[in-house]
């Protein structure tokens, strides 16, 4: 590629969406290889990186498997076609799987044996253990399984997305003369894959066997008369993605719960095998499923390397894992105070996971049992199970105050888990709402009304990341308290077009998608390139899991041509190629993969003296920009604007240990220190924040 006959626009300075999410995934997986990671959070990483390709097989491979099914003309800036994606998909995922599998056979599992860690063969079992395995097989096994064998009155079963299957080939006649050749086996989906052999039977602390083997050990007992010749695992991956026409039902919740029966058994998007499956074996699932060569991945052991997480919380090694830590509670926020005097004297501001997210616990609470409050709307993306959040706006309702929640029903992968808690809410006595007909509600508001005197004051909490007490101890992101009118006045108007017909009016310090968020990112880059056209300095630092939306591509390069430097810290997708002379040699990206997931939306424009600090719900993508219903502030307490820049882009900036570079060709390069002194800065925060 020729950069200096390039121009904007050209499809050549565009990553490829799909190939860029790729690429995220092979830097999780190089965590799994890192040697100053724990060795069991290694393994973690190993499990992440198979979770993440699972979600990608389902929502983004099975997208694309759409668009050529139906001819669509869909393409990105890049204008790589559908095939052309699937063809680079494909290659790519399959030496990713490959390097998955000798991770796991070649580094992690002879360094978990040298930590008396085991995962036990069938030809590794002693005598007692393999009569164990067999009372365990006879008592928790058998009587759950349903082993269907394939002949005219009995088809293929339906296989569930991503169970676990085994495909059995047979000799022999049965007691009704039938010689069923072929048969399948489900593994019952309540049972554990890794089961730990009981203290009694194992010659060490920490000994394991897969389900897997149990069910390859006495697969003879499961057909009593026939000989079984093999015995092959397998897996089918499904197209995952809900369609709902939010304009063509009447009852969103009636149709989501309809799609939801069918996810399960959508179509076939990719099929694991294990890699000693005879060629015709896999040619008769390959006719089943309706997949090609290019869909067919063998596996040099477990065909779901994601139920191995189970094993992290299975060992009690403190040592093979990150050291634990106790998020901080910030000076002025001491267990018991009073939240809403604290607020009133300035806005605070949370930086989760290193500081705790009980205030915002606290929060909620204290205005569910105070009498002055007298309303709570809260928006809800995802939650979790058993949601304290949940709790506290459920004590609200049931205290009879005003309480509205407009809850994202089509948050991917929780619309059940969603679908349950509005219904909940809704008994309670809450209002409930489902956001606009087309759009996703992405934004993170809480808003509470407290009469105080004659004055109704508004306090409003803003973030970048769920209201999700689990995750913000995994996620990096930013929440902000505060009782500003202006951003209360803001808050109340959003909830309002949230809920009920009209028009918001003009925000006075809110951006919001879809309408001025997108408008407002072009103008402050353009702002920076107008500046260091006229030989003034001029900076942007922009931080973001994703930037995919080619306007601000296009902005962010002609930028880096007047002159502007640029430094994007982008987690996963990053369609923008960085450093092409005369084009983008003044941007340089960098991508941050440690301990915790970078989630935080955090956006610098120096603007002379007057520089901005915008903190958002939102990435630069074109869903954010036009389909969601976002917010983005600026924080405007100069104190915690030097904080952020400080603690989170400066920080990230210097990261020598944790960051990767992106590359102009696609790849990514991991910084090394070098002869400079490493600089982890998760661990930094960790150490400044949490006392870690």
């Amino acid at each position: 590629m020729d950069a200096k006959s390039l121009r904007i626009g050209d499809p050549e300075l565009y990553i490829n969406r799909e190939l860029s999410l790729l690429e995220f995934n092979r830097r999780v997986l190089e965590q799994s290889k890192d040697q100053g990671n724990p060795l069991l959070e290694r393994l973690k990483f190993l499990c992440i990186a198979s979770s993440n390709l699972d979600e990608f097989f389902e929502i983004r491979v099975a997208g694309l498997n759409e668009q050529v099914a139906f001819a669509a003309g869909q393409t990105g800036p890049d204008q790589m076609s559908a095939q052309d994606q699937l063809r680079a998909i494909s290659a790519g995922a399959h030496a990713l799987v490959a390097e998955q599998y000798r991770v796991l056979n070649d580094e992690l599992l002879p360094a978990l044996a040298e930590q008396n860690i085991h995962f036990l063969k069938r030809s590794e079992w002693n005598a007692r253990q393999a009569a164990w395995v067999r009372r365990y097989f006879n008592r928790e096994l058998l009587p759950m399984l349903s082993p269907i064998g394939l002949d005219p009155s009995h088809p293929f079963p339906r296989i569930l997305n991503k169970s676990l299957n085994f495909l059995v080939s047979l000799e022999g006649t049965d007691a009704f003369g039938r010689n069923s050749v072929i048969a399948i086996v489900q593994a019952p989906r309540s049972l554990p894959r890794i089961i730990n052999i009981p203290e009694d039977y194992a010659s060490g602390p920490h000994e394991f066997v897969f389900l897997s083997s149990i069910i390859h050990a006495h697969v003879d007992d499961i057909f009593p008369g026939m000989e079984v010749k093999g015995c092959y695992q397998f897996r089918v991956t499904r197209n995952s993605d809900l369609f709902v026409d939010d304009e063509e039902v009447d009852d969103l919740v009636k149709a989501l719960e309809g799609e939801l029966q069918q996810r399960r058994f959508g179509d076939a998007v990719r099929l694991e095998v294990a890699s000693e499956c005879p060629r015709q074996m896999i040619t008769l699932l390959k006719q089943e499923f309706d997949l090609q060569d290019p869909d067919i991945y063998t596996c040099q052991g477990p065909v779901n390397l994601t139920r191995l997480m189970a094993v992290f919380d299975m060992i009690d090694r403190p040592d093979l894992k990150f050291p634990s830590f106790t998020p901080a509670r910030p000076n002025r926020l001491p267990q018991g105070s009073d939240l809403f005097d604290v607020i009133r004297r300035g806005d605070v501001l949370l930086h989760h996971p290193f500081q705790s997210f009980a205030p915002v616990l606290d929060f909620l609470y204290q205005a569910a049992r105070d009498p002055a409050v007298l309303v709570i709307r809260q928006t809800l993306y995802r939650t979790g199970p058993d949601s304290p959040v949940v709790e506290a706006l459920l004590e609200a309702a049931r205290k009879g105050k005003e309480v509205t929640v407009v809850i994202e029903l089509k948050a991917r992968f929780d619309e059940e888990a969603n679908i349950e808690l509005a219904t909940r809410l809704q008994e309670a006595g809450a209002h409930v709402v489902y956001g606009i007909v087309g759009h996703k509600t992405h934004a993170k508001m809480i808003l509470v009304v407290r009469r105080e005197g004659k004055v109704l004051r508004r306090y409003v909490h803003l973030g970048t990341g769920n209201y999700h007490p689990r995750t913000a101890r995994l996620y990096t992101d930013y929440g902000l308290f505060t009782c500003d009118n202006a951003i209360g006045v803001d808050v109340q108007k959003l909830f309002h077009m949230l809920t009920a017909p009209g028009r918001a009016g003009k925000l006075k310090k809110l951006l919001q998608s879809p309408f001025t968020m997108h408008r407002t990112i072009i103008e402050l880059i353009q702002r920076e390139t107008r500046r260091a056209r006229a030989g003034l300095p001029a900076r942007i630092i922009a931080k973001m899991n994703a930037l995919s939306e080619v306007q601000v591509i296009d902005a962010l390069y002609a930028a880096s041509q007047a002159g502007v430097k640029v430094d994007l810290i982008v987690r996963g997708v990053c369609a923008l190629r960085p450093g092409l002379p005369g084009i983008s040699d003044n941007i340089r990206v960098r991508s941050i993969v440690g301990r915790f997931l970078e989630h935080a939306r955090v956006f610098y424009f120096l603007n002379g003296e007057d520089d901005e600090i915008y903190l958002s719900s939102a990435d630069w993508m074109g869903r954010n920009f036009f389909n969601r219903i976002e917010t983005c502030f600026m924080v405007e307490d100069r104190r915690l604007h030097q904080r952020i820049l400080k603690e989170c882009l400066n920080n990230y900036l210097a990261d020598n240990t944790r960051a990767w570079l992106l590359q102009s060709d696609g790849g990514y390069e991991r910084v090394k220190p070098g002869k400079a002194k490493p600089r982890d800065a998760q661990q930094v925060l960790l150490e400044e924040l949490a006392g870690g």
